[in-house]
């Protein structure tokens, strides 16, 4: 075997070694499922503006409306690590998509490819460019954040959703984010929360202008 080939397998190693560590976290230590809460809780996270936590605690109603929903994971159950996103495939039981599985994790049930791909530009302590084998942290005030500065970019959405919201305009908020989080309506997956969502989404409003306490 020449210089250049054993060199060649031994970078083909190392990278399939870097691969198999970015793909696989910590063994899963389920929690059994918590119970759901009348009104979403408040964030985490500290500061921002008012409008976007607003529609934060408005979606987290229709994904993970619990008393714990920063471990939820589909299905009801929830994880005890939130160093990384769990990456964990639960069976989808019921709906259009029944049969699949779906990673979806944390108060907006984010998927796997969607946290990594939104906390590379979002996530306070995200990774260097070339550091493809890092995994941003998945605590409550991170998920917090990522959400809210995506959805505080106008240059995310092509428009800008914190004016939108200003200018009362919720109803066409909530048509923007449906593709992303169904349960807002306007999709194929509604469920109990839909309907309800603006009137929710006035009070965590109220609750937000008026400031801690």
């Amino acid at each position: 075997m020449g210089p250049i080939l054993l060199t060649a397998l031994m970078f083909l190693g190392v990278a399939w070694t870097l691969h198999i560590w970015s793909r696989s976290p910590n063994p899963l230590n389920l929690l059994e499922p918590t119970d759901w809460v009348e009104s979403p809780l408040p964030l985490e996270m500290e500061g921002g503006d008012p409008y976007v936590r607003a529609l934060m605690r408005t979606i987290s109603a229709a994904e993970s409306n619990t008393s714990d929903p920063y471990r939820l994971l589909y299905g009801g159950k929830r994880v005890s690590d939130l160093s990384v996103h769990p990456d964990e495939c639960v069976t989808i039981v019921a709906g259009p998509n029944k049969g699949n599985c779906t990673t979806a994790a944390g108060r907006y049930q984010f998927l796997t490819t969607t946290w990594q791909r939104e906390a590379r530009h979002y996530h306070p302590e995200r990774p260097a460019w070339y550091e493809m084998w890092e995994r941003p942290s998945f605590e409550p005030e991170f998920q917090d954040q990522v959400v809210h500065d995506w959805l505080a970019d106008p240059e995310a959405w092509g428009i800008d959703i914190s004016a939108l919201l200003r200018d009362g305009e919720l109803d066409r908020v909530l048509r923007l984010l449906s593709g992303t989080w169904t349960s807002l309506g306007y999709g194929i997956e509604d469920n109990s929360m839909t309907a309800l969502l603006p009137q929710i989404y006035d009070e965590m409003l109220a609750e937000e202008l008026a400031g801690p306490g």
